[in-house]
């Protein structure tokens, strides 16, 4: 990763890799009824929720003991308080889903992935109800972990006010993830809604070029079409088309095939997928050689505790679905980009009360949230580590806007006509796509000096050591990726 100090997340060692979230669920069952349940809930609801619980984790070969029977006479009979587990584990990995009535949280696990099925679409229909109806506009958000704090660069500000605003009163990403040097290219926006990002990159990458939007919310998607003809006419051309669709699931759109999209972007959205691994793949599979994931989302600085992502609300303001962030470098490697690349990033200050009230009840006062926007190249050529083989580039300042100076990422800023050392994957990053054409390259493969100095497995957010953000040049933090 070039000199880039504190990017590499090394492996995590044996006896904690089956401890990744979203990857490897625990293998149990487990009903939980809290006392507030009991006192609130209605005897006859809990009753029929038990029992379809029943009936579904039949097939399961599910254990009731008498605890468990216990526990349903208690609740039937509206006592005061009752709580009981019942744990039945499992030699083979399984996948787990929640379940949620009022209060009653039933988490079950499957042999045959019904029940992961289930979860999934638990999740789905949460998010899809949240951004479909909860929220009407971008200031219905709780926190402002969906929102974008810092300015947008000028090219950007001027293709926004081209906008319809009733796009703009719908946006509810966190930056601004159109990368530099798109003209012509092809884009995938996931998780487009109504369309914001989608029509910024129309204007980016001209009438030669395509924008593809995929969203699952039927709501947000009216919104971007009903605008379709109102952006066709300001802009001159109409380049852009949406599909309603899961990312998760990017096989179901036929015009989407293997190696045919040069950039894939995303704006916070991500995070609230459960299947992060899938998404990834697709991403992976539908790239060009040399195409790039260019996208913005939310981090957590430590594992997020189940417990917060079983919370609807949490997990719907972009917080309780992100990835610990070795766990999003490992999962990112392990789907097939060996050297993801920190652009920007800004710790995220929940401003509001009650939801930090409510996390900080709940034992988790350090966690803490960082917005970020990496890149992700799909190089095969790239390695694990950055390794130094004496090479340097030269930037011809030839980038539009940047003709003093370009960054790569957060720590390779390039000066016009001034000999950069770098890293192989730098080094391939730069001349094995479409950025080559704006430097000149020193140096072979011939002779190998080491790994290059600065890597390190410290955690990449420099906002993390002062609460300053590196967005935008700098500037505070509190808003998201």
């Amino acid at each position: 990763m070039g000199a880039v100090s504190g990017h590499r997340g090394g492996s995590l060692p044996p006896h904690h890799s089956h401890h990744l979230q979203h990857l490897t669920p625990r293998p149990e069952i487990r009903f939980a009824i809290t006392p507030k349940a009991i006192l609130n809930a209605k005897p006859n609801s809990i009753s029929r929720t038990l029992s379809t619980s029943f009936r579904s984790s039949s097939s399961h070969k599910m254990k009731v003991t008498s605890q468990a029977l216990a526990l349903i006479s208690a609740i039937l009979l509206n006592t005061s308080s009752a709580f009981t587990s019942v744990h039945h584990h499992r030699a083979s990995t399984s996948s787990s889903s929640l379940k949620v009535a009022n209060d009653l949280f039933v988490e079950m696990t499957s042999e045959t992935g019904a029940a992961a099925a289930a979860g999934t679409a638990n999740t789905h229909s949460s998010v899809e109800t949240y951004y479909g109806d909860t929220l009407k506009e971008s200031a219905d958000l709780l926190t402002n972990a969906c929102c974008t704090a810092a300015r947008p660069a000028p090219q950007i500000a001027k293709a926004i006010s081209n906008i319809h605003p009733d796009v703009i009163k719908k946006y509810y990403g966190c930056g601004f993830c159109v990368p530099d040097e798109v003209e012509g290219m092809v884009i995938l926006d996931l998780g487009c809604g109504a369309g914001r990002d989608v029509y910024i990159a129309s204007q980016l990458v001209g009438e030669k070029g395509r924008v593809i939007g995929v969203d699952m919310t039927a709501e947000q998607l009216k919104v971007a079409k009903e605008t379709q003809a109102y952006h066709a006419d300001k802009f001159g051309f109409d380049n852009v088309e949406f599909h309603e669709g899961l990312i998760e699931k990017l096989d179901d759109i036929d015009s989407l095939t293997d190696g045919s999209v040069d950039i894939i972007i995303s704006n916070c959205v991500i995070n609230l997928c459960p299947d992060k691994e899938a998404v990834l793949k697709s991403c992976h599979r539908l790239l060009k050689p040399g195409g790039e994931l260019y996208f913005s989302d939310v981090y957590a600085s430590r594992r997020v505790p189940q417990e917060l992502r079983e919370d609807e609300v949490l997990w719907g303001e972009c917080l309780s679905g992100a990835l610990y962030w070795n766990d999003f470098q490992n999962l990112a490697k392990q789907c097939g980009f060996k050297d993801p690349r920190l652009v920007e990033d800004a710790p995220i200050t929940i401003e509001n009360k009650k939801v930090q009230d409510k996390i900080e009840e709940m034992g988790h006062k350090n966690l803490e949230f960082y917005s970020a926007t990496y890149r992700l190249f799909q190089l095969d050529c790239l390695e694990p580590h950055c390794e130094d083989y004496g090479q340097a580039v030269i930037y011809k300042g030839t980038i539009p806007r940047f003709e003093s100076g370009w960054s790569l990422d957060d720590h390779h800023f390039m000066e016009k006509g001034k000999v950069f050392p770098v890293c192989g994957n730098t080094y391939n990053m730069l001349k094995e796509t479409r950025f080559e054409k704006h430097f000149d390259f020193v140096g072979d493969w011939s002779t190998h000096y080491g790994i290059f100095d600065g890597c390190g497995t410290s955690m990449p957010f420099k906002s993390s050591i002062d609460g300053v953000s590196t967005k935008g040049g700098g500037g505070g933090g509190g808003g998201c990726c």
